[in-house]
């Protein structure tokens, strides 16, 4: 692809002060400190700046500033991907089981997009009536290859890599429908030559009744409308494969899907592919529906498999599946907290918060402060959420025993109400119960796969200085 002048935007997440010469945000939460051309040259880059005839590619120093402003998250790249002759050559990857109407319905939206790859592959993953799939494919032009007994969508992905003819692959599950823009959208990224991946924004589609609404307001793939790098511990930390598009010679190198993995094998790629290097990013201005689980007992089951992979995650990339994150500071603010002792937390909480004043020269203090706080606050919260999405066998048990009753209690208060506070709006009264399942059913997967592969990382929290 020809190199053109891509704007950025901010994270929102960017606090800025001092004319813009301090930056303050992404993640990690890192600050910058730039001169005055670099904040001009900065601002210059901004999508709404009036500066429209900067250089198609920064000099080198500017180039490695905005790389790590890139890389931390602190500004995001939004391309766009050029005349069609400038691609990349794509093929589409298809894994299928005994879903030919989905099928159909997702070759149709490609089609109806008009931005079709150059190469589809349908991987029939053992499905009971290849002919059905074999039909749809056909009335599309795709490929099909065929594995006999099912291996998973991990194991059909890869094989339909290994038949791929071109460069660059993109994965889509069969029960996704893709609308104008879904692929032009991602190639842009490929602009940079160390994008090795990058995922769109996957929605749950509109599916009438209980567990249909409740999944559009809460549907476990969708990660959101802001973009970002990918990686553990970030706040992206994953993205599913139901729409990624991958380098190919990337992914072969560090050996693609893991066949051995039923659930989280899309997690375990992306953090292997940022581990060697590459980067990885979620890109929200594409967005395809994905259909939900239509009954209760597969969609209890989808979020109990869930939990399971943490134990299989947590073997592969140690220590990157936490159910908390903190520091030392802030599991002592929690603690004073939990025991009743709210002076004694707020107390910590500020005092902590101090040191930033100092550190963080050209922030006017009061904000400095604040900052260290929403700190403390957040970590709060996190640790309230991960109370009852992971902690909640012991809490409950907590509950009932004298000496630790009240701090349970405080404990699940806090909980509910972040949790009712979901994703920055009031979760509906309708939602509750299958909220309350929802965390019970992950929870549980969490339990029995730390159990079965006697696990411990994804059930204790990762505390820091």
């Amino acid at each position: 692809m020809s190199a053109r002048r891509v704007r950025h935007r901010l994270d929102r997440s960017v606090r800025s002060f001092d004319a813009g010469r301090l930056l303050l945000g992404g993640s990690p939460a890192t600050a910058f400190r730039l001169t005055d051309a670099g904040a001009r040259w900065l601002d210059g880059l901004l999508v709404g700046s009036a500066d429209g005839d900067g250089p198609v590619e920064p000099r080198p120093g500017e180039d490695r500033l905005l790389r790590r402003l890139v890389e931390v998250g602190v500004v995001h790249p939004e391309p766009e991907a050029g005349p069609r002759t400038e691609w990349p050559r794509v093929t589409m990857v298809v894994p299928v089981r005994d879903r030919p109407g989905e099928l159909a319905a997702l070759l149709d939206s490609v089609e109806r997009s008009g931005e079709g790859p150059d190469q589809v592959v349908v991987v029939d993953d053992g499905s009971r009536d290849p002919a059905a799939h074999r039909s749809v494919a056909a009335a599309y032009g795709a490929r099909v290859e065929r594995i006999d007994a099912s291996a998973g969508p991990g194991a059909a992905r890869h094989a339909g890599v290994r038949a791929a003819d071109h460069e660059v692959v993109v994965f889509v599950d069969s029960d996704v429908e893709v609308g104008p823009g879904w692929l032009s959208g991602l190639v842009a990224h490929l602009g940079d030559d160390g994008v090795v991946a990058v995922a769109a924004r996957v929605r749950s589609a509109a599916v009438p009744g209980w567990i249909g609404e409740y999944e559009q307001r809460n549907g476990p793939l969708d990660l959101g409308a802001d973009p970002g790098p990918v990686g553990p511990g970030r706040r992206i930390g994953h993205v599913p494969a139901a729409l990624l598009l991958v380098r190919r010679d990337a992914y072969l190198r560090v050996g693609g899907f893991d066949a051995d993995l039923r659930v989280g094998e899309d997690v375990d790629l992306v953090w292997r592919l940022a581990a060697a290097g590459g980067a990885v990013r979620h890109e929200p201005r594409v967005v395809v529906d994905h259909r939900p689980r239509a009954d209760l007992r597969s969609w209890w089951s989808q979020r109990f498999g869930y939990g399971t992979s943490a134990a299989a995650l947590d073997e592969r990339h140690p220590g990157s599946v936490p159910p908390w994150r903190s520091s030392w500071w802030s599991l002592a603010v929690v603690a004073a907290a939990l025991a009743g002792h709210p002076v004694a937390a707020v107390l910590t909480a500020t005092t902590t918060a101090l040191p930033l004043v100092r550190r963080l020269s050209g922030v006017p203090p009061v904000a400095a402060v604040r900052i260290g706080l929403e700190g403390h606050v957040a970590a709060g919260a996190s640790f309230a959420r991960a109370s009852v999405r992971v902690w909640w066998p012991p809490l409950l048990l907590a509950l009932f025993v004298r000496p630790t009753r009240r701090p349970a209690a405080r404990l699940l208060a806090a909980a509910v109400a972040v949790r009712w506070w979901n994703r920055g709006a009031p979760l509906p009264v309708r939602d509750i119960p299958l909220a309350v399942a929802d965390d019970v059913a992950y929870g549980a997967g969490v339990w029995v796969g730390c159990l079965q592969q006697s696990r411990w990382g994804p059930l204790l929290p990762l505390v820091r200085r």
